[in-house]
């Protein structure tokens, strides 16, 4: 009798991937390097008074630092930039300058091409060069480009969404970002922009806001930012934040600072860790989701500081940190830079992955955007790689709409890169406009994307 042979099932192989994942364990880059850093202790390092400090806010204080690292070139560069282009002033807090080209060496020839090159330092250090040579700014960009502003129903408080609000407690921040989107209102003047300032003194601000949050029991999720909470003295902050937990329609607080990332050092601090569990476990007692909001740009962020000051929130009581990142030419804007990232925040943070905004259509910030188009393929390339959960939204926050997933635009014409979008709720200043649930909102490409017919078809639009 014949015996009958069962099928053999080949094992599965490993395949070679888009992107493969290795763990990548987390370090802080060596300080010391830098010449005005040498002598600088680890307990000084991790002292935020510190970080505060010496932080660098000028070019004479990057010579001081940087020694002969970098040729005179890159501080022409950014000299140029600053007369003529800059939206933010410099502030740049050791923590953050530190992982900028953490591994370029001596020699001043390498290290500045390194740090032309460095991710972090396009968005934190921009010059000159890096700037959009033929469209600087879209024409439709705008200082206010999401319109908060006019959407104030208290100095500091956007009413855009129907069931959120933005608390802006000040305009300041321990760090300025050059893609900033409240570049109209946060940080100080610089030779393009004189700044809006707010008006009312810090508790009169906070009254007002704390008195709409009671006569509107429609809001149930305050974002708490700025600026950045973590420019907030303390006291005031953990006051402010104990009166929201007492406004029983309030369900959800997130506290937005990308101090995490760039002073994780203030997150650290004896007082904040304190005052944070004292919130934390009121908000757990009354029921209210309590979260930290951050932003990282790039996986080179996240170092065990920044873990440390992530899990420590975690530890008394925060419910969730998450990151909303800002999609960068130059920076992330890549399936690996954003993977990366995404895994060095989820595996060895415990950071969120959360979303991650197309750059908002700001003055100078061309260089940055990408398209819809572009966007659309990113999201795509992302999927299937980090849980479910933890796999972070692209959005596009379109003027006077707010956020929408990138795929959910309504039409779009590439050729052009205008793209049109809908909305299901009325924001703050549309409660009588009887057209704002049927309009097609536009949104516009960065031109340098466009075809040859677009570009020329928008030439042609500002002769």
């Amino acid at each position: 009798m014949t015996e009958i042979q069962e099928p053999v099932t080949p094992a599965a192989q490993p395949v070679e991937q888009p992107y493969e994942y290795v763990r990548t364990e987390l370090a802080e880059p060596d300080w010391r390097r830098y010449p005005g850093w040498q002598d600088v202790t680890e307990s000084e390092w991790r002292d935020a008074q510190w970080q505060r400090v010496h932080c660098v806010r000028n070019v004479k204080q990057l010579k001081a630092l940087m020694g002969d690292l970098l040729e005179e070139r890159f501080y022409e560069d950014l000299v140029a930039d600053q007369r003529e282009m800059a939206t933010m002033s410099m502030l740049l807090p050791p923590q953050m300058l530190n992982t900028m080209a953490p591994d370029a060496g001596s020699d001043p020839v390498k290290v500045t091409e390194a740090f032309y090159a460095d991710p972090i330092r396009r968005y934190m250090l921009p010059v000159h060069s890096d700037r959009d040579p033929a469209w600087p700014s879209h024409p439709h960009s705008e200082r206010d480009s999401l319109h908060e502003a006019e959407m104030w129903v208290a100095e500091g408080l956007t009413h855009r969404y129907p069931t959120k609000v933005l608390a802006e407690l000040l305009s300041t921040c321990p760090q300025y970002c050059g893609h900033c989107t409240r570049m109209d209102l946060v940080g100080n003047s610089t030779s393009q922009i004189d700044k809006h300032k707010l008006s009312l003194k810090p508790v009169d601000r906070q009254d007002a806001i704390i008195d709409y949050l009671h006569r509107t029991p429609g809001v149930r999720d305050v974002v708490v930012s700025g600026g950045d909470v973590a420019n907030v003295p303390w006291h005031q902050l953990e006051s402010f934040l104990m009166r929201l937990l007492d406004i029983d329609t309030i369900r959800d607080v997130r506290l937005a600072t990308k101090a995490l990332a760039g002073l994780p050092q203030h997150w650290l601090q004896p007082k904040v860790v304190e005052g944070l569990q004292r919130v934390a476990v009121t908000a757990q007692r009354r029921g209210v989701n309590l979260a930290i909001h951050t932003h990282v740009n790039h996986a080179q962020s996240v170092t065990p500081l920044v873990a440390e000051a992530a899990r420590t929130a975690l530890d008394v009581g925060i419910r969730d940190v998450r990151n909303q990142g800002v999609l960068m030419r130059g920076v992330n804007a890549s399936p690996a830079a954003l993977l990366d990232l995404c895994f060095a925040l989820q595996g060895e943070a415990n950071i969120l992955p959360y979303y991650f905004y197309m750059c908002d259509m700001i003055p100078n910030a061309e260089h940055w955007r990408v398209s819809v188009a572009e966007a659309q393929e990113l999201q795509h390339a992302i999927m299937g790689y980090l849980p479910g959960y933890a796999t972070p939204r692209i959005v596009c926050d379109v003027p006077y709409v707010g956020k929408r997933w990138v795929h959910q635009v309504a039409e779009y014409d590439r050729e052009k890169g205008i793209s049109y979008w809908t909305k299901n709720y009325r924001t703050g200043i549309e409660h009588s406009d009887p057209e704002a649930l049927r309009r097609r909102y536009p949104y516009y490409d960065p031109i340098s994307t466009l075809p040859e017919s677009g570009r020329r078809w928008w030439t042609e639009q500002g002769a």
